[in-house]
């Protein structure tokens, strides 16, 4: 383990920072200034470590200094993003990014927007969450944690080495999958899935351990995917997010107005950043389709047939997760989900 990483689990509910060591030196329960370290596991040019680091600018104004956010991108920090909950709940860092979608397997509730076909688009999104967010705030408190936004990805592609027109043409090929739904959706194509966190995406496409990937526009460019790939096909089968999320430990060390200075700018941020999300999937598409990725076309059979051999997962959740997943299904549903 690295001396920062020592730092960090030595440090109460992860702040460090000399004005933080210094309150707890003398036993104080309030941190007057604190030095947080932000981890995200996408490299530095994504647009969720932007979004990051405009948040730590507009925090540190907030707050008139007190709250000072150093962003550490592309899992500098030897954090990888499947352990970022556990991370935050211990209290390694005060504050980080995960993806909601690599948690499922501690809490299940996380993945529902990540069921396949569940929802058609980014305003359908924005429905779900208003009945999801209750639910995540509920599971976020009990690891510890406090949501202080949640951004969505764009809309999802499958990447490949060769053309492809139907699911006939994608059975067998080796892709890399992200979650438990993407895992068993491609299995149940036909497709042999190869569950991988990001960092080991591109590494493994050098070794030629994938043929294909399943991520966003965003991240194909992250991965300058024109170097192993082809083809993106926009499928669009599951949504997925981030959240930025606080250690209760230190959340609750913060002075009331310093909490709701916090609480303000990410309130006000985040529609911004689900703006920076509509836009980027445009974008990155492009600059992919610019260095000779070609845009493939999904046709109605393709579409329907991945549906059809597809839907049970969204069944299967909602007995495994229970309650709470088929209460936020039926409210979205009822609001024309």
């Amino acid at each position: 383990m690295t001396d920062l990483h020592s730092t960090l689990r030595r440090a109460k509910g992860g702040i460090v920072g000399l004005a933080a060591v210094t309150a707890l030196t003398f036993g104080s329960t309030v941190a007057l200034a604190a030095d947080w370290d932000l981890p995200l596991a996408w490299p530095d040019g994504n647009f969720h470590v932007k979004n990051a680091k405009v948040f730590a600018a507009e925090v540190k104004k907030a707050t008139g200094g007190d709250i000072n956010i150093n962003i550490h991108a592309g899992g500098s920090l030897g954090f990888k993003g499947p352990e970022m909950m556990t991370v935050l709940r211990d209290g390694l860092v005060p504050i980080g990014d995960f993806y909601l979608g690599q948690q499922v397997g501690e809490v299940p509730i996380m993945g529902l927007e990540g069921q396949p076909y569940l929802v058609d688009g980014i305003d359908g999104l924005k429905k779900l969450y208003k009945f999801w967010r209750p639910e995540l705030d509920k599971k976020a408190k009990e690891y510890n944690m406090k949501i202080l936004y949640q951004v969505p990805w764009p809309r999802q592609y499958v990447y490949t080495k060769v053309p492809v027109s139907s699911v006939a043409d994608l059975k067998g090929i080796k892709i890399r999958t992200y979650s438990r739904s993407t895992t068993a959706l491609f299995n149940k194509i036909g497709m042999t899935a190869v569950q991988l966190p990001w960092g080991e995406v591109v590494p493994s496409l050098a070794a030629g351990t994938i043929d294909a990937v399943t991520t966003s526009a965003s991240s194909g460019v992250d991965g300058k995917f024109w170097e192993f790939l082809k083809f993106m096909y926009p499928t669009s089968h599951v949504w997925g997010s981030n959240i930025v999320a606080v250690n209760l430990d230190a959340w609750n060390g913060l002075k009331p107005a310093t909490r709701k200075a916090i609480l303000e700018v990410a309130a006000r941020l985040e529609p911004t950043f689900w703006d920076v999300s509509r836009v980027e999937n445009a974008d990155k598409a492009k600059i992919l389709n610019d260095n000779g990725v070609a845009m493939g076309k999904v046709s109605g059979a393709m579409m329907n047939d991945m549906q059809t051999m597809t839907s049970s997962i969204l069944d299967d959740y909602i007995k495994e997760t229970g309650p709470s997943a088929a209460r936020v299904i039926k409210a979205f549903k009822a609001a024309g989900g």
